[in-house]
């Protein structure tokens, strides 16, 4: 049976919430409606295994008799940021200098989101990158899974190296190919 592509509709919003332990959330319409399904598979496609809330996102949809659902990912956009710092490490950073600074490949090594915290390894490295959970939120990721495919920007913190920027693989690929 051929599915109805005249319910699919191209949707921009913001996630209200996501629990990757549940496997899904719900996202709000920037056109009001009711509340729109996005199940975990549907977030892996597009190479993120979470979202934070608040995060805009652009999905397509379809209506089924059970409500809306998200069917595709098209792009996320982490919370705007304020030029607060959320981690003494970055009080004296200025955002253009970590902008500047190389998105270098990453996997997590582990990552406790009741703890706040984890660790990856840049590829080629056995060093241990500190990961807080806070510039995950800045960038629109909620939770990160052992041996997840990571870009970063590290900077050199108060106790180590740390992420002071995170982002989906995918994503990071998809800036990198608009950047050439």
């Amino acid at each position: 049976m051929a599915e109805d592509l005249s319910s699919l509709q191209q949707i921009q919003g913001l996630v209200k919430w996501f629990d990757p332990t549940k496997g899904f959330g719900f996202v709000v319409s920037d056109l009001g409606g009711p509340d729109i399904l996005l199940h975990v598979n549907v977030l892996r496609n597009f190479g993120q295994s979470s979202v934070a809330d608040g995060t805009r996102i652009e999905i397509v949809t379809h209506r089924t008799d059970r409500g809306v659902q998200a069917v595709e990912v098209l792009s996320i956009s982490p919370p705007e940021r304020d030029d607060t710092p959320v981690l003494s490490d970055f009080a004296d950073l200025d955002l253009s200098d970590v902008k500047a600074r190389p998105l270098q490949a990453a996997r997590v090594k582990w990552f406790n989101k009741g703890k706040g915290f984890g660790f990856a390894n840049v590829f080629g490295s056995d060093k241990d990158i500190f990961l807080h959970v806070e510039v995950l939120r800045q960038s629109g990721l909620a939770d990160l899974q052992p041996g997840e495919a990571l870009a970063m920007r590290v900077i050199d913190g108060k106790r180590g190296q740390m992420a002071a920027e995170v982002h989906a693989w995918e994503a990071a690929l998809a800036d990198c190919d608009q950047d050439d």
